[in-house]
């Protein structure tokens, strides 16, 4: 059992900003497994932080926790323009990942966003919600500890999931679905499937493609990440997920990559390289003092 004075300590790393990144997503990932008020309550304070990767995380953990108390600091950073696009699209899939349909009006009024990761984010928050509501007795559950943005599709068949996964004349909860049942249904085929998705249009779909294919850990997947996170021309956000798909993949084709990136121009590449690497070191059994589910591409703890 974990003291109050004990959270207080891990929360007191997550805030400062002078410890090494690293040390404060372990922070960071201990909190969101302890759960409970005080937990989010050192979440919340640190979005007042400059890093938009760390802010990224704190709102993805606060979504992954599925505790209604943190709604209200979500909201305010849906809101809040100041923030990065990434931070507030990622405060838009956390309140979809609570699911309360209270949310919805605010969600609404965002899927018209001017950012359109922003909109594309609150438009699939709505429709995960929607489809909770009218599936209440159908358990979302699969092979992976994830809170989805979409319940995986019906369909088994890779071949006919890649064909929806990349037909961008389809809804874009329905490619999302498709994406979540290939990556349930697992192996190189499937992967295979996913990596075609890094071609398409939308950033925030390239992103989540990205996401699934660190959680897969499948070697398969490491040419067309590295692609990804090589090119200069590809949207930030997806790099960033790239490299933490890498991390999470650990395999030796990974680390060079990973190690040339980390100095990088752009911040949040940078330091989704230097927290990737890290968990390079965990996945491949060099560093044993890692928090238990530090990664949001961990499939399971």
């Amino acid at each position: 059992m974990v003291t109050e004075k004990e959270v207080e300590m891990i929360g007191r790393t997550l805030v400062d900003s002078q410890r090494p990144l690293t040390d404060r997503f372990r922070a960071l990932f201990t909190l969101r497994n302890l759960g409970g008020p005080a937990a989010i309550e050192w979440i919340s304070k640190t979005f007042a932080d400059d890093s938009a990767l760390l802010k990224h995380e704190l709102a993805y953990c606060l979504g992954q926790m599925q505790d209604e108390r943190a709604i209200p600091v979500l909201v305010e950073v849906l809101q809040d323009v100041r923030q990065e696009p990434m931070v507030r699209h990622e405060a838009g899939e956390a309140l979809g990942a609570i699911g309360n349909p209270k949310v919805l009006d605010i969600l609404k009024q965002y899927a018209d966003d001017p950012v359109i990761e922003v909109a594309e984010t609150c438009q699939l928050a709505v429709k995960r919600i929607d489809w909770l509501q009218e599936n209440k007795d159908k358990p979302v559950t699969g092979p992976y500890c994830s809170v989805d943005p979409a319940p995986p599709a019906e369909e088994v068949n890779v071949g006919k999931l890649r064909q929806v996964l990349l037909d961008e004349s389809r809804p874009l909860f329905e490619r999302y679905r498709a994406m979540f049942a290939l990556r349930n249904l697992g192996g190189e085929a499937a992967v295979l499937a996913l990596a075609d998705g890094l071609q398409c249009g939308s950033a925030l779909f390239r992103h989540e493609i990205a996401y699934v294919l660190g959680q897969m850990q499948h070697e398969a997947g490491v040419p067309q990440l590295t692609a990804s996170l090589e090119s200069a021309a590809e949207n930030p956000m997806v790099r960033h997920e790239c490299a933490e798909a890498l991390g999470s993949i650990a395999k030796a084709s990974c680390l060079a990559t990973l190690q040339t990136y980390a100095q990088d121009k752009e911040r949040v590449v940078r330091e989704s390289c230097e927290v990737a690497l890290d968990m390079y070191d965990y996945e491949n059994g060099t560093d044993f003092q890692y928090a238990d589910g530090l990664s949001k591409l961990k499939t399971s703890n």
